[in-house]
C-alpha cells in the first residue's frame, strides 16, 4: 500500500445518474458514518451572456457531511465546468435553486445573511430587508432583489435542468490512511452509480505550510515548469478538462531573480502576486500566496477522474516526493521545458525520494505514454 507523509485534501468531480443528485451521495456518506448534513451556499463564477456583464457569480446549495462529533467528513457541491453530460432541456428539479449576481461582494454578503435551508420563495427576504425593499417575483419562478433606487442586487432562480447531477466530492484534510479513507467515500459513489463526467478532473490540495520559504517555492516552481508536460502525460490529463494551462513565464522569471531566495515569506508573497496568477492552471499557487483563509495549500489540478482511491494515492505520492525534493538544500534552477520521453522522465525520477519500485512503475507509464503518442 502506498503511503504519503503529507496532509492532503482531494476534490473529485463526479456525475450522479439521471434522477439522482449530489444530495444522494451526501446522504449515503452521512448514513455510513451515522452523521448529519449541513447545507451551505457554495460560491462559483461563470461567463455571462449579458452584454456589459462579463462574469456572473453564483451561489448554489452544497452539502457538508459531519460525523457524530461534528467533524467534517466531506462536502458535495456543484461544479459549473461540468456541462457536456447534462440535458439542458430538462425541467428544473423542484426545490433546487441558485442565487446570481454580477458583484461577488454582494454574494459574500448574501452568503452570510441568507439561510440555505429556506426555499426559493423565502430565501431572498432577509436580503431585501437589508436594502429596505421587498423581493419581486418574476418569470419562471425568479425572485429579484433591488435596492431602494432600483439597482439590481441579486436574483434567485430555479437551477437549470440537471444541474443537481454534477457533484464535486471534497474530502476533509487527510493526514493518515489516505487510501482507506478515500476509498470509503468513493465506494459509496460507485454504489450509487456515480460516474466520471466528460470534462471531469481530480484535484489534490497539499498542505503548503512547509513550503513557505523563498528557497522551497523557487525550487518547486522550477521543477513544475521544467517537468510539467511530462507530469501531465504521466497523469493522463483529461483533454476535455477546462481551466487548465501552464503558468506565465513571468513567474519563473520572478523566482530566478538574483537574491529572490534570500527574501522573507511575506516578501515572496508580494513578489509572486506580481505574476497575476490564477487558480485555473495546472498547478495552483494562489491559495498560499494570497493567504486564502483555511486553505493554505498548493493544488495539483491535472489528474483525470478516478473512481477508485489507489491511482489517486499513487499520484499524490509522486507529487509529495516533488514537494519533498523542493525542500532539500540543493538549488534547482530553471531550464528548458522537458517533453515527455523516457530519458526526461528518468531525469525527474532520479532526483525524487521514491522507492525503486515506484520509480519503475512511473517509468513504465512513461514508456506507454511515449508509445501511445507515436
Amino acid at each position: 500500500m502506498t503511503e504519503i507523509n503529507w496532509k492532503i485534501g482531494i476534490e473529485i468531480e463526479l456525475l450522479a445518474p439521471p434522477r439522482k443528485s449530489r444530495l444522494d451521495l451526501a446522504q449515503a456518506i452521512s448514513d455510513r458514518y451515522q452523521g448529519s448534513i449541513r447545507s451551505f451556499f457554495h460560491p462559483q463564477s461563470e461567463p455571462s451572456k449579458v452584454p456589459g456583464v462579463p462574469i456572473f457569480h453564483n451561489l448554489t446549495i452544497g452539502y457538508e457531511v459531519l460525523d457524530a462529533q461534528q467533524n467534517s467528513i466531506a462536502k458535495c457541491v456543484d461544479d459549473l465546468t461540468l456541462q457536456a453530460d447534462l440535458n439542458r432541456n430538462a425541467l428544473p428539479k423542484a426545490g433546487w435553486y441558485r442565487i446570481v449576481s454580477d458583484d461577488e461582494r454582494l454574494l459574500r454578503l448574501i452568503k452570510q445573511q441568507a439561510d440555505p435551508q429556506l426555499p426559493l420563495t423565502e430565501v431572498m427576504q432577509p436580503i431585501a430587508q437589508l436594502f429596505g425593499t421587498m423581493p419581486e417575483s418574476g418569470q419562471g419562478g425568479m425572485i429579484r432583489v433591488n435596492d431602494e433606487v432600483g439597482a439590481s442586487i441579486a436574483i434567485a432562480a430555479p437551477l437549470p435542468g440537471e444541474r443537481e447531477r454534477p457533484c464535486e466530492l471534497i474530502t476533509a484534510p487527510i493526514s493518515t490512511h489516505h487510501a482507506e479513507r478515500l476509498e470509503e467515500l468513493l465506494s459509496l459513489a460507485r454504489s450509487l452509480n456515480f460516474t466520471a463526467p466528460l470534462e471531469g478532473a481530480t484535484h489534490i490540495h497539499f498542505d503548503a505550510t512547509a513550503l513557505q520559504s523563498a528557497h522551497a517555492i523557487a525550487n518547486l516552481v522550477n521543477l513544475l515548469w521544467i517537468y510539467g508536460d511530462i507530469l501531465k502525460q504521466l497523469m493522463g490529463t483529461n483533454p476535455h478538462c477546462r481551466r487548465l494551462g501552464r503558468w506565465s513565464s513571468s513567474l519563473v522569471e520572478i523566482v530566478s531573480v538574483p537574491g529572490f531566495r534570500n527574501l522573507t515569506w511575506p516578501e515572496v508573497q508580494a513578489k509572486l502576486q506580481l505574476a497575476n496568477l490564477t487558480k485555473y492552471c495546472d498547478f495552483n499557487l494562489v491559495n498560499c500566496i494570497y493567504n486564502i483563509p483555511n486553505k493554505n495549500t498548493i493544488e495539483v489540478r491535472i489528474l483525470p477522474v478516478y473512481l477508485e482511491s489507489q491511482p489517486i494515492v499513487e499520484a499524490a505520492s509522486l507529487f509529495a516526493a516533488i514537494l519533498e525534493c523542493s525542500l532539500e538544500s540543493k538549488i534547482i534552477k530553471t531550464r528548458e521545458i522537458k517533453v515527455c520521453s523516457i530519458e526526461n522522465t528518468k531525469s525527474l525520477l532520479d532526483i525524487l525520494p521514491l522507492s525503486k519500485s515506484q520509480k519503475n512503475d512511473w517509468l513504465d507509464l512513461a514508456k506507454k505514454a511515449v508509445k501511445d503518442k507515436k
